[in-house]
């Protein structure tokens, strides 16, 4: 137990498919988190919705998340491992190699979107709190997720808290990645203004790979397109510096990859703790009855200044190509199924718009304005259609400004919804 915290443990049994209770089982886990001088008082619940998709929730220590303790002033917190992740029956590479037909793979991973989350929420909700409402703090990801529960379930929510996550309700992948480029290509200049070696580093880098093999400490080849996927730092507040320092060891006196580079190129591009990240980025936009189609591999063919050989030699960030299933260990196992996933035409709404226009639930959302990943106009089209919305738009942080203040965030979201603020 952290000292800081009181923490408690829960485990729920719920469906894989909540629309039918008496097939297949999995678990989910969550932790509740107090105030230690205040763990036996009757506080209203505050559930944490993790970023990702396929994030687990943050594992508490003294500070840390920066938000906690603000939330803890005046809430019981509930850190929710969404299915899949962390320690509810999670979806790993091994997990995955246990499917031996890609079909019955894809089938179980239908049932890892936001729908299946909430319906999670909702069970866990009324065995934690009965009939009484919650609140949640929905970061990136989490905000679609509580679009979706404002959708499916609204009289579970109390007030909703959103910070970086508005999503376009009808926005396609194609729609999402149309804008993404360009806002990608800017990010990658702007680093190359501040860092104007890495330009150069990384063009001599990429003609070194394509020149020859260079291997991974796991084995896989470190290929120029897996190189470049290390822009995805790049949406985050200090991603300038986490690229530059990473460069900053590259080579070595020889000319030559060194191991530490290696070794977290690694680990930065290996989706070993989150594969669902990869698995359901493009399907978590699938809504309807028309296909992903891999919109993030179409709509890169079709940018030149993307193109391998162009110079300056522009990153990717948070996109995800059907190349990476073949070429990643970690991914490799979801293949088969990633390509159906791909090619679903039969996917559930996870959006009702004629509700959302409706709702009455309080939401307060801040969006960033610089956010390469998720995009400030239609973030603020969706606060028009929503019914009970207020928005702060700030671009004094990227994508992570829970992370970086979440103090304040937070505080701040709290009296917009309240309508202190």
């Amino acid at each position: 137990m952290n000292p800081a915290y009181a923490c408690r443990d829960h485990v729920f049994d719920v469906p894989l498919d909540h629309s039918s209770p008496s097939g297949p089982r999995i678990q989910v886990f969550a932790r509740e988190v107090a105030d230690p001088a205040r763990a036996d008082e009757k506080l209203p619940w505050l559930l944490f919705l993790q970023g990702g998709p396929g994030g687990k929730s943050p594992r508490p220590s003294a500070g840390s998340p920066s938000w906690l303790d603000r939330a803890l002033r005046t809430h019981r917190v509930l850190l929710l491992d969404q299915r899949g992740t962390g320690r509810s029956t999670p979806v790993t590479a091994r997990a995955a190699a246990r499917f031996t037909d890609p079909a019955r793979l894809a089938a179980y991973l239908t049932h890892f979107r936001a729908d299946s989350i909430v319906a999670d929420a909702e069970h866990i909700r009324r065995r934690l709190c009965g009939d009484e409402p919650w609140e949640t703090l929905g970061q990136s990801y989490g905000g679609f997720l509580t679009l979706t529960y404002l959708s499916m379930a609204p009289h579970g929510l109390r007030a909703c808290y959103i910070a970086g996550g508005l999503p376009g309700l009808t926005a396609t992948a194609d729609d999402v990645y149309a804008r993404t480029y360009p806002r990608v290509r800017d990010r990658v200049l702007e680093h190359y203004d501040r860092y104007p070696d890495d330009a150069r580093l990384l063009r001599r880098l990429a003609g070194l790979l394509a020149a020859r093999e260079v291997r991974l400490p796991d084995g896989d080849r470190l290929t120029v397109r897996r190189l470049r996927s290390l822009g995805l730092c790049l949406g985050m507040g200090d991603g300038f510096e986490r690229l530059h320092w990473l460069l900053d060891e590259a080579l070595d006196a020889d000319g030559e990859p060194t191991d530490t580079f290696l070794h977290q190129v690694a680990a930065l591009t290996g989706f070993t703790d989150n594969p669902l990240y990869a698995v359901l980025q493009e399907p978590l936009y699938g809504q309807g009855r028309t296909p992903t189609a891999w919109a993030a591999s179409r709509a890169l063919a079709n940018r030149a200044e993307f193109a391998e050989d162009a110079d300056p030699l522009l990153l990717t960030a948070e996109m995800v190509f059907p190349w990476m299933f073949r070429e990643i260990a970690g991914l490799r196992p979801f293949a088969g199924a990633a390509d159906l996933l791909a090619h679903r035409d039969s996917w559930q709404p996870l959006y009702d718009p004629a509700r959302l226009a409706a709702n009455d639930v309080p939401v307060a959302a801040v969006v960033y304005h610089d956010d390469i990943y998720v995009d400030a106009e239609l973030s603020l089209r969706t606060a028009r259609e929503v019914g009970s919305v207020r928005t702060w738009v700030t671009n004094e942080w990227e994508h992570d400004g829970i992370r970086a203040d979440g103090e304040r965030v937070l505080s701040r979201l709290m009296d917009l919804a309240a309508g202190r603020a």
